[in-house]
């Protein structure tokens, strides 16, 4: 009775935690929400906003894989391990050692990258190089964005040291600064320059300096402040690094699948890449809200208890948070899905933004919609490899969904446009999921527990409901369009609102309760 309350103790604060990510993360959600509305009404799909779309996705991209991605799922996991088995002072040695490995190798990449950036805006967009001012206002921009890579992955590094001594809300609240800087920018700065999109740009590298800044008191208060020093062979550094290799790979497929979807989109007429961050925007806000926020806080969790040769525990963590994102990740899907073109009017369409451009994001936030269960799964699933260190098993899934992207891409381009692109993407990711849960499967450290029919009858119904509602509640596309924003943000207000309701009463109906999701 005692191992099984303090399993549900556990279960509650992972679900606390969660919920105090999720929050945050919601709230930067929303913000960036509010950014993309501001951009789109400043430069809508402009072949200034194609240019930095760019321009800010190849440090942002670079900062998912590594930073976020790879570094993280490599640093956790053995900072983990030492604060389990070691003293503070070897967890602060081992901080400061990584932070001048990792402080190093970002000067590097950074001073490359923006001595390289017209080549680097050539590979990553080679349509470009048909419209030569396109191609060299996009370098101007990287030259400014590409040293956010650098803030932003130190800043993540403060995060991962956070994260792992429980405090989630300071490092899911940095984002925050991002779009507060890019608003502020768009709407004071752009006025001052001759090429008005250059503020962004700007806006990115003062948004980089702050959100570094905001995390050092915080981890001065709990000693941990790093000081970087070379690595000199440091065990844990080496260990690290080791792990970050392969897992370039695990972590980062579902971003280099989106990268690829935007290499082929510069080929395509002005406007897709576009179209493609605008859908993706919105198909990120349950990932990121909820997705990423599980991921985040299982991944110390999971690591510890492998530390502590707990394989029950781990078992039962891994199937309390699929529960947790099928519960928000199904029907935020069918959501995005149903109301693509009411959520693309309401949000982006303003000043620049045309019905085309709506209806065109509309089809590609479709598209991605099929995959946005499976994107919030793969953060679920992958901690599970990497909290026990094992990093080839997800670099042979993602070279595998790799592949399977690329030749989607190339059989759906030709007659989906930028939707197939889109298309290919969730595909993708639905592959990539399947084979990490077949893996830990396989692998013998997840079983499933108990009650999973009843669970999977429970969202039925209340998807179906909140679909049924949804459907008789939900007008023309002509009529969004042709509201004015007040009308339209009062629409989708309902549609929500009511959409949740019968979403939570179909759960009700069904016996499922608040505290059933703390076990």
């Amino acid at each position: 009775m005692q191992e099984q309350a303090g399993q549900v103790g556990k279960k509650g604060g992972l679900l606390r935690s969660s919920m105090v990510v999720s929050m945050m993360t919601m709230l930067s959600r929303v913000l960036g929400m509010v950014r993309d509305i501001v951009v789109a009404g400043y430069f809508g799909s402009s072949p200034a906003a194609d240019a930095f779309f760019i321009a800010f996705k190849i440090p942002n991209f670079l900062r998912r894989l590594f930073a976020e991605g790879a570094f993280a799922q490599a640093f956790v996991p053995v900072l983990s391990e030492y604060r389990e088995k070691r003293t503070l002072a070897e967890v602060k040695i081992l901080v400061d050692r990584t932070a001048g490995q990792l402080g190093f190798v970002l000067t590097i990449i950074t001073l490359l990258g923006v001595v390289l950036s017209p080549w680097l805006i050539m590979l990553f967009a080679p349509g470009f190089h048909s419209d030569p001012a396109k191609l060299e206002l996009a370098g101007e921009l990287l030259r400014i964005t590409f040293p956010y890579l650098m803030l932003v992955s130190l800043t993540a590094f403060c995060g991962g040291i956070l994260n792992s001594y429980g405090r989630f809300a300071v490092p899911a609240f940095t984002p925050v600064l991002l779009n507060l800087s890019m608003i502020g920018a768009a709407v004071f700065l752009s006025p001052l320059f001759d090429q008005p999109i250059m503020a962004l740009a700007w806006g990115v590298f003062i948004a980089g300096v702050a959100q570094l800044l905001f995390q050092l008191p915080f981890l001065w208060q709990i000693r941990l402040l790093p000081l970087p020093r070379p690595a000199k062979g440091h065990e844990g550094v080496k260990r690290i690094m080791l792990l970050m290799l392969p897992a370039l790979f695990g972590v980062g497929v579902s971003q280099i699948n989106l990268l690829l979807d935007t290499v082929l989109a510069s080929f395509l007429q002005t406007g897709s890449v576009s179209w493609l961050y605008y859908a993706d925007r919105l198909s990120e806000l349950p990932l990121g809200a909820f997705g990423i926020a599980v991921g985040t806080v299982i991944l110390p969790a999971l690591s510890r208890q492998h530390a502590g040769e707990d394989p029950k525990a781990f078992s039962a963590t891994v199937d309390w948070a699929l529960r947790m994102v099928l519960l928000v990740g199904v029907p935020a899907a069918l959501a995005l899905g149903v109301l693509a073109e009411p959520l693309i009017a309401t949000l982006f369409h303003y000043g620049q933004m045309t019905d085309v451009d709506v209806r065109q994001s509309a089809l590609a936030l479709q598209a991605y919609s099929l995959g946005v269960l499976t994107f919030m799964l793969i953060k679920v699933l992958a901690p599970g490899f990497f909290a026990r260190q094992d990093m080839k098993t997800p670099v042979r899934i993602a070279v595998i969904c790799m592949v399977a992207n690329m030749v989607m891409n190339l059989i759906l381009i030709w007659p989906l446009k930028h939707v197939g692109l889109a298309l290919a993407t969730s595909l993708s990711s639905m592959l990539n999921t399947g084979l990490l849960l077949w893996g830990l499967h396989k692998a013998g450290v997840y079983r499933a527990a108990p009650g999973w029919g009843r669970f999977i009858l429970q969202l039925a119904t209340g998807c179906v409901l909140m679909v049924a509602v949804v459907f008789w509640l939900n007008a023309p596309s002509a009529e969004w369009l042709a509201w004015g924003w007040q009308k339209r943000v009062l629409e989708v207000g309902i549609l929500v609102v009511a959409g949740i309701v019968a979403f939570v009463a179909g759960l009700g109906l069904t016996g499922m309760r608040l505290r059933h999701l703390r076990r």
